[in-house]
């Protein structure tokens, strides 16, 4: 965390954002604020992508959908701009990346719709509260998340596996953090995954897919949650013509307190 966003709150570090003063990933700031990440389509895709999201709760919990063209959001923050308010966002055409950028206000379309999705970012201060530490906040890098084989349901054009993240836990703490993360369903939830990363697809847990490798100390678990990057893997499958995200661990810092997301 660095000085120019410590004891910030939301609208403050969103200010920062959005003059371009911060484009650092999230985790850990603002702890105890919902962070959010973010799919913009056209709104011809738009009801495909909410059938997805209602099929896939667990990676893809939907906090809040934006009306078309809107870059202002009715619930979770009122001083906003989504065109601005991430610290990077990917650009996404025809499933390659071809940009990533600190604003999307250039690429904003009229029939856009924006859905901000539920972020393990979320529940990383209740388990630093639960004693639990979270390595990627000690070591002041980007969460690990990595692609699976876990298969997703369909809707529309939209399909793929999921995307996890994944943080070490000592294993005396492991049914805390199970018991923890599990009240907070509206932000991914319960663990999918304990142990055995190979079970779901994942070779090397010390190479991810997105975001940074993390120390995992003898007597560790390493703990796999639902990720919202995984519209991200369904998008780069699935292939549409345009669709703008966050950049993985690039969130929205929210107005609204992570305990009010219980259950």
């Amino acid at each position: 965390m660095t000085t120019v966003t410590a004891n910030l709150t939301p609208v403050e570090l969103r200010r920062k954002i959005r003059s371009g003063e911060f484009s650092l990933p999230t985790s850990g700031l603002c702890p105890g604020y919902t962070q959010a990440n973010l799919v913009i389509l056209p709104k011809s895709l738009a009801y495909d992508f909410l059938l997805f999201t209602q099929r896939n709760p667990r990676p893809c919990p939907v906090l809040e959908v934006s009306d078309a063209g809107s870059r202002s959001l009715n619930v979770f923050a009122k001083d906003v701009d989504l065109a601005n308010d991430f610290p990077k966002y990917r650009i996404y055409k025809n499933g390659e990346v071809t940009d990533e950028v600190t604003s999307v206000q250039n690429y904003w379309q009229e029939d856009f719709v924006s859905f901000l999705i539920g972020c393990s970012f979320s529940f990383e201060s209740e388990l630093i509260s639960a004693g639990i530490e979270v390595r990627n906040i000690t070591e002041n890098v980007n969460v690990p998340m990595f692609n699976t084989n876990i298969p997703l349901q369909s809707a529309g054009i939209f399909h793929g596996n999921m995307v996890v993240s994944m943080r070490p836990i000592p294993e005396a703490q492991v049914p805390t953090a199970v018991q923890v993360t599990a009240s907070m369903p509206k932000v991914h939830g319960a663990p999918i995954q304990i142990g055995d990363p190979q079970a779901i697809g994942i070779s090397d847990v010390n190479q991810p897919d997105y975001g940074d490798s993390v120390t995992i100390k003898p007597g560790e678990v390493p703990v796999f949650w639902p990720c919202g990057v995984t519209p991200q893997n369904v998008i780069m499958q699935t292939k549409p013509p345009l669709v703008i995200t966050h950049a993985p661990g690039h969130m929205l810092v929210t107005d609204v307190i992570n305990t009010t997301l219980k259950y």
